[in-house]
């Protein structure tokens, strides 16, 4: 062998070696002092974190706590239940609060469907559940809320009121909710959602023909392709001109696509996992510039999480060819970020993510995948 080739050769063993093996990370012991961390920090009415917000950061600890084991008749989770059941309006149908201050309706509605649906109560969270899903269809925008297939609102949801144009993060959740009330995934909310997702993806193709999908193509996905794309890699003027995609974004996006029926053979998901597979990372938020590479850390664990379960997959294959056990990956990943009094808190204040409350209740909803089924 020529003495030049030697050190390619090796580069080339070491890029295609498994990734390095190491200690399991106690899942089960994280979650327990996440939970008990959660039982000091709750209000007296049941919820977490401050007004109004803790009307969905509520929702999103309920479900973490009971997807990681804590029974639905425990102090803390059934006490959250009880604040959640407090913010079902009965007129309209969501679970956002029966007052004015009853904002972000569809994310807090989506998010809670999810708690109501993890705590195993079905008759009596039917009804509820039934009410808000019949609620998210009409807030879907669509030809009976006068966009039609060829406006970029399509399929999408948003946060709140008419004018409130749609957005991945907000669709997603919505299909979320659908799922865990067991809406088939040939339903026309999932067919007309795989519109609206498909066009927040920077691909080329029938489903998406924006300008900026062509210029980057390659299958990740931005914020939403409504009002001719906006994006959140960036701030200020850089929310319409950085179209670049990050992982939040693109794991939501694949597994929107798969909760909606589109097979893995799809171009859209072929070209997405592709993009995942040159940025595959628990490090960071991959895409996003370096100065905001820890923004939406969090988000963005519970959505791989959720995407690669979607997946139905043990091991993720990387552009490299390195195998990764994903579950072991996140979990190695929040063992090192857990905090001595069980907590999670990201640095990067961004989306909220200054708040304990919230980021603990991600993480545990990220937990929740860690181990296999």
């Amino acid at each position: 062998m020529p003495r030049a080739a030697a050190p390619a050769l090796f580069a080339a063993l070491l890029v295609a070696a498994p990734a390095a093996a190491q200690p399991p990370a106690d899942v089960t012991g994280m979650a327990k002092k996440a939970t008990a961390f959660l039982a000091k920090s709750q209000n007296e009415d049941g919820s977490w974190g401050p007004a109004p917000n803790n009307r969905g950061v509520t929702g999103i600890v309920v479900t973490g706590m009971l997807r990681t084991g804590t029974s639905a008749d425990a102090a803390p989770a059934a006490k959250g239940l009880t604040f959640i059941e407090s913010l079902v309006n009965q007129k309209e149908g969501h679970i956002a609060g029966n007052d004015v201050k009853a904002g972000l309706i569809n994310y807090t509605t989506s998010i809670n469907v999810m708690a109501l649906s993890a705590a195993g109560r079905a008759e009596k969270y039917r009804p509820v559940i039934g009410d808000a899903v019949k609620y998210l269809r009409a807030y879907q925008w669509d030809d009976a809320r006068g966009k039609d297939a060829n406006s970029d609102y399509y399929g999408g949801a948003g946060y709140a009121g008419d004018k409130s144009r749609p957005d991945l993060s907000n669709t997603a959740f919505f299909l979320e909710a659908l799922k865990a009330a067991g809406v088939a995934k040939d339903d026309p909310a999932f067919k007309k959602a795989a519109v609206f997702v498909s066009r927040c993806q920077n691909l080329k193709s029938e489903y998406n023909t924006a300008a900026w999908a062509a210029k980057n193509n390659d299958g990740s996905f931005i914020y939403t392709g409504a009002n001719g794309g906006e994006n959140r890699r960036t701030d200020g003027e850089g929310t319409k001109t950085d179209m670049g995609g990050y992982g939040s974004m693109t794991y939501a996006g694949v597994k929107s696509l798969i909760y909606a029926g589109v097979g893995k053979d799809d171009p859209r998901l072929k070209a997405a996992l592709g993009w995942i597979a040159k940025n595959y990372t628990l490090d960071r938020n991959p895409g996003m510039p370096e100065a905001n590479s820890q923004r939406g850390l969090y988000y963005y664990y519970h959505t791989f999480a959720k995407t690669m379960d979607a997946l139905g997959i043990d091991e993720f294959t990387d552009a490299n060819g390195v195998k990764h056990d994903w579950r072991a990956d996140l979990a190695a990943a929040l063992a090192a970020r857990q905090r001595p009094d069980g907590s999670w808190v990201n640095a990067n204040d961004r989306w909220m993510e200054g708040d304990p409350n919230l980021v603990t209740g991600y993480a545990l909803m990220a937990l929740s995948y860690c181990q296999k089924k």
